[in-house]
């Protein structure tokens, strides 16, 4: 079994309450190799009392505690700051948004010269960023012209993939363009390969108008930062 194959065999393993030395067993690998495979998994309190109802005990007990603990604080932390972030930045101006817009262009658009393109795999910034074409620009979704960038492994998922970001921009099939494969070979395994849907380049018809005045905002936050 290919190492790939094998990591992910271990985590699916552990996620279930295995302990490590016996999924090194079942595997054929070292105990130090499955920790490093495993070392994000965090077990719930059930599996923990499993595991010591299995007579595990000493360090790797102490260990897993520990994690549970510091997840417990983590995901806290997280749900604390979410709720800051959402309070803070309620009610954003129309300014706001097209300042933000912008910054995302920015980093992540194209700036050849009267080429309007943003391209990511990331669906809430993809939709964010079709929104703010419209609410800032009046660029509607009939307007966007949509392609696919994916490994050539996931060929036989275009349609699903095509499926998934007409769901997410709420255009037509007829929008898209050819799906570009990408032919790097990858002997990787991954797990989650059904829930991968690759990039999404976004266009508009007739760019050069747009391109001129979103560049030239740009520009306007470049000489007017603070300082």
């Amino acid at each position: 079994m290919a190492k790939f194959d094998l990591k992910i065999q271990a985590q699916k393993l552990r996620r279930k309450g295995i302990s490590v030395n016996k999924i090194a067993d079942k595997l054929g690998v070292s105990k130090g190799t499955v920790s490093l495979w495993t070392r994000d998994i965090i077990l719930s309190i059930e599996q923990l009392e499993t595991l010591r109802n299995s007579s595990i005990r000493g360090a790797e007990l102490g260990r897993l505690r520990s994690a549970f603990l510091q997840k417990e604080r983590r995901l806290k932390l997280i749900v604390e700051n979410k709720e800051l972030g959402i309070e803070a930045l309620r009610n954003l101006t129309q300014r706001e948004f097209l300042v933000v817009g912008l910054g995302i262009y920015w980093g992540e658009g194209s700036k050849k010269s009267n080429e309007f393109s943003f391209c990511n795999s990331d669906p809430e910034m993809v939709k964010f960023f079709a929104l703010w074409l419209k609410k800032c620009f009046g660029i509607n979704s009939h307007d966007l012209i949509c392609s696919i960038g994916i490994n050539e492994s996931h060929r036989k998922r275009e349609h699903a993939v095509k499926k998934y970001w007409l769901k997410i921009l709420g255009v037509k099939e007829s929008q898209f363009t050819k799906t570009s494969f990408k032919k790097t070979e990858s002997k990787k395994v991954y797990e989650n390969f059904n829930n991968h849907y690759g990039t999404i380049r976004i266009r508009v018809r007739k760019p050069g108008l747009l391109y001129h005045k979103i560049i030239g905002l740009i520009e306007g936050l470049k000489v007017n930062m603070p300082g």
